[in-house]
């Protein structure tokens, strides 16, 4: 079992900070925010006791011993015992670029950088560090506990041996890997931002309601969730972020973000985590 560092505790991260503890794992969970850890823990407890409560994960240990695995801390100094870092934090280049300057020199030499990122690219993060053959991409689809696989991105020096670790770690916590190239947004995003896109055009244009939009997906193609749906759950500010990014690096006009989905982030509309977004929760 190794000692995972996972930077950033929101959403996304405590669903990763779940998931590798839940598998025996010991893993340090790193925020700027007390208040942020606090809720992280407060949800991963929660969460166990609906896996539970289903019986979704056979042999799941009670949420008390899984919460002993993840020591919470606002020092990313603690960082230093990891094997593993896992980042989360927003999708802004000027945050990503701070945090890595941070904890390329606090951490062991042989420690390897899973990038935790929807658009951003592997090999520009790995640029930044004195390792960039132990930088590579991991992008976790949410809710991360409950998925079966694992985007990761192989970034320009991304080394065999490498893949190789995160390969076997990952299938440490039940996840297969699906290894593509380093282009911005990958696979998933690359695609599925798209669809989150067009269909709030669509939205904005009042060809039809978002129920509507997301039942055709749902009723009619067997997705699990509609276009906008998944934005809320992802959240649209992460989904205005990555639109922008994608719009940067390939500079095409397919990935302009769509006005009212940047007004809605404006306002603070920003899906699930906000309460209001393409639906009320």
């Amino acid at each position: 079992m190794k000692t995972i560092g996972v930077i950033g505790a929101g959403v996304m991260g405590r669903g990763v900070a779940q998931s590798f503890a839940q598998a025996g794992h010991k893993v340090i969970l790193m925020d700027i925010s007390e208040e942020v850890l606090d809720t992280a823990a407060e949800e991963i407890y929660n969460q166990i006791r609906m896996l539970l409560l289903f019986k979704k994960v056979e042999g799941l240990e009670a949420p008390e011993v899984i919460l002993e695995r993840i020591h919470r801390t606002t020092s990313l100094e603690e960082l230093r015992e990891a094997d593993i870092i896992v980042e989360n934090v927003n999708e802004q280049w000027e945050v990503k670029k701070d945090v890595y300057a941070q904890i390329d020199p606090i951490c062991q030499k042989d420690c390897i950088f899973l990038v935790n990122t929807s658009c951003i690219s592997i090999t520009r993060i790995a640029a930044l560090t004195k390792r960039p053959d132990r930088v590579i991409g991991t992008h976790f689809m949410n809710p991360v506990p409950l998925k079966s696989a694992v985007e990761v991105i192989k970034g320009m020096d991304t080394s065999e041996q490498t893949i190789e670790v995160v390969t076997e770690l990952l299938s440490s916590i039940g996840k297969e890997t699906i290894l593509v190239n380093d282009y911005p947004g990958f696979v998933s995003n690359r695609i599925s931002h798209l669809f989150m896109n067009e269909a709030a055009f669509v939205l904005q244009d009042q060809v039809a309601s978002a129920r509507e939009v997301d039942d055709i997906f749902v009723k009619c193609y067997g997705h699990t969730m509609g276009p906008l749906e998944t934005a809320d759950l992802i959240g649209l500010d992460t989904v205005m972020d990555s639109l922008d990014v994608l719009y940067e690096s390939y500079q095409d006009p397919k990935f302009r973000c769509c006005p009212l989905l940047r007004k809605m982030v404006h306002a603070g509309r920003t899906g699930r985590k906000s309460g209001e977004g393409f639906y009320s929760y």
